[in-house]
C-alpha cells in the first residue's frame, strides 16, 4: 500500500469499525468549560484533568463567575495539573475577557479564541471542532506522531502534520478522525508499544519506511550507549584494581 490516498483510506476504514462513535474524552458541559478543560489538558493527562475540572466548576462554570475567583484560589484547585501556575492565570485572565470583550460569550472565529490567555492553535481548533461543529484538525503528539508512522506526514512539526492530514482526508471527516486517531494512539499505537511496523493498522499499510529506519537507528545507538557504559564501568574496575596493585608495591 504505497499511496498516500490508499493508506488514508485504509487508516479511514479501520478507525471508523474500532470508533464508529468516538466520544469527546475531557468531560464538560458547554463551550466554555470545554475551553477550560482544553487549556488544562495541555501537558497533563485527560484523565488527570477530568478529575480537576469537576472541583473547579463547583466553584466556577461560567465566565462571570470565574472572573470572581482570585488566581490563588484557581491554582489550588488545579495544582496537580502540569503548568498549573502559568493555567490558573490564563483561566482567570481569559474569563475576565469574554466578560469584557464577548458578552461572556466563548468566542467562534480561530481569531478570537487565539487571542486569549493560554489558548493557542490546537486549544482552539479543538474548542471550534468539539462545541460549534466546525472542521479542524487539532494536532496532539498522538495525531503527530501517527500521521509519521502511517506515511501521511513528513511534517516536523504539528502545524506542518495538520496541513497534511487536512489534505489527506476530506473534510467532513476531519472533525471525528482527529478523536479517533487519538484512541487508536492511546490505545494500539503507542508511543513505545509499537514500533511503526506491529500494531493493526502499521502492520496493514507497511508503516513509515522513514519511521522504522529511525526506530531502528534508536535502537543501535541505544545498545551503543549500554555497550559502552560497560565497557567504560569495566575499564575503571580495572584501573582502579591496577592502581591499588601498584600502590601496594610501593609502599
Amino acid at each position: 500500500m504505497k499511496s498516500r490516498v490508499e493508506r488514508a483510506a485504509y487508516v479511514r476504514k479501520m478507525l471508523d469499525e474500532l470508533y464508529p462513535r468516538p466520544p469527546i474524552p475531557l468531560d464538560h458541559e458547554d463551550a466554555y468549560t470545554l475551553l477550560i478543560a482544553v487549556l488544562l489538558s495541555a501537558q497533563t493527562t485527560d484523565k488527570r484533568v477530568n478529575l480537576v475540572t469537576p472541583a473547579l466548576f463547583a466553584m466556577a462554570k461560567t465566565p462571570e463567575a470565574m472572573s470572581q475567583i482570585s488566581v490563588e484560589k484557581i491554582h489550588a484547585v488545579i495544582k496537580t495539573c502540569g503548568l498549573a501556575p502559568q493555567k490558573a492565570r490564563a483561566i482567570s485572565g481569559l474569563s475576565k475577557i469574554l466578560v469584557e470583550r464577548f458578552g461572556g460569550q466563548v468566542p467562534r472565529t480561530f481569531e478570537e479564541l487565539e487571542s486569549l490567555p493560554g489558548v493557542g492553535h490546537k486549544t482552539a481548533s479543538v474548542v471550534m471542532t468539539q462545541a460549534f461543529g466546525v472542521p479542524a484538525f487539532p494536532v496532539d503528539t498522538h495525531i503527530h506522531r501517527l500521521a509519521q508512522r502511517w506515511g501521511l506526514s513528513s511534517g516536523k512539526n504539528v502545524v506542518e502534520t495538520e496541513r497534511d492530514l487536512k489534505a489527506a482526508f476530506p473534510e467532513e471527516t476531519w472533525n471525528k478522525l482527529h478523536l479517533q486517531i487519538i484512541y487508536f494512539g492511546r490505545e494500539h499505537c503507542t508511543a513505545r508499544g509499537c514500533d511503526g511496523m506491529s500494531c493493526r493498522i502499521c502492520a496493514e499499510i507497511g508503516g513509515s519506511k522513514a519511521h522504522a529506519v529511525g526506530s531502528v537507528k534508536k535502537a543501535v545507538k541505544k545498545a551503543a550507549k549500554k555497550v559502552a557504559k560497560k565497557v567504560a564501568k569495566k575499564v575503571t574496575k580495572t584501573f582502579t584494581k591496577s592502581a591499588g596493585k601498584s600502590s601496594t608495591k610501593k609502599r
